[in-house]
């Protein structure tokens, strides 16, 4: 069973086969984001080609933007101007002959750590990516759950200290209170650097607050952390759990186990396991 799988960002592309659980040699192209939507397109095709073989029985692909999951259209892509308004899934069914699944990258996050990473074997699962942003995928009952409109786990736009999550809880934190790049502060961290250490537990509480309020809403068995961020998960795991340890079911916050992703090109899988998902 070979299924094409496709991470589009907002600056390049990258694509493999996954066949038998096992990704294959990652093919990747750079987006000419400040051409016209046909010749996005055409940078976007020229690179599935590459990849896509015959028996191929389907392709997915994780997208920056707000999808319509119904038709495949894509609206308003990150970084791609000229992609307002793209009917992808039916230009690729078109193109290809098999069947397309497009959804957004946090959702293709969360999906791919079910069949490929550390919620492997989970039926109730969060993928957090704690990056620049902060979003989220939700599986329920074994199956991807996005919304009436793609819009479920948006939990970082949830009002917090007056603001919202992502205003304390992703990357933009370090830069807006304290000046600087949470890069460069895991750099210093990883120095044995005192403030920036402490910087990290700071927000490691509010990262806290944040997994309360997804607790409160859909009440996962995992969560799993994805994102830039998570890779400074030692420095924040200790004051992250000691909030989460204050959530007032007992039993959930006994019971809820957090991870950091470690699949490689988990973008990827995650986009093939689309396909996957809506066999279920």
């Amino acid at each position: 069973m070979a299924v094409v799988g496709i991470d589009l960002g907002g600056t390049n592309v990258r694509a493999g086969l996954v066949e038998q659980d096992r990704l294959g040699e990652v093919a990747a192209t750079a987006i000419p984001s400040d051409r016209s939507q046909e010749e996005v397109l055409e940078a976007f095709f020229g690179l599935v080609d590459r990849v896509v073989r015959p028996g191929v029985l389907g392709i997915g692909v994780g997208v920056p933007s707000v999808v319509d999951l119904k038709t495949g259209v894509l609206y308003d892509v990150q970084n791609i101007p000229a992609w307002k308004e793209v009917p992808l899934k039916a230009l690729l069914e078109r193109r290809y002959g098999v069947p397309a699944y497009i959804n957004n990258d946090a959702n293709c996050f969360a999906v791919g750590e079910a069949y490929f990473g550390e919620a492997r074997g989970y039926e109730h699962i969060v993928g957090l990516i704690v990056g620049t942003g902060l979003g989220a995928g939700v599986i329920a009952n074994g199956r991807l759950y996005a919304g009436a409109n793609c819009g479920a786990g948006e939990f970082g736009m949830l009002p917090y200290r007056d603001k919202t999550f992502e205003d304390s809880a992703c990357g933009r934190f370090f830069k807006a209170v304290h000046g600087t790049s949470g890069r460069e502060l895991h750099k210093r961290a990883l120095g044995g650097d005192k403030a920036a250490r402490a910087v990290f537990e700071e927000f490691g509480t509010h990262l806290g607050e944040a997994v309360k309020a997804i607790l409160f809403a859909v009440d996962p068995e995992i969560i799993v952390f994805g994102g830039s961020v998570s890779r400074a998960y030692p420095f924040f795991k200790d004051s992250l759990e000691a909030s989460v340890r204050d959530f007032p079911y007992s039993i959930t916050a006994r019971n809820i186990k957090m991870a950091v992703s470690k699949t490689e090109h988990i973008a990827i899988l995650g986009a093939a396991a689309l396909y996957f998902d809506a066999l279920k």
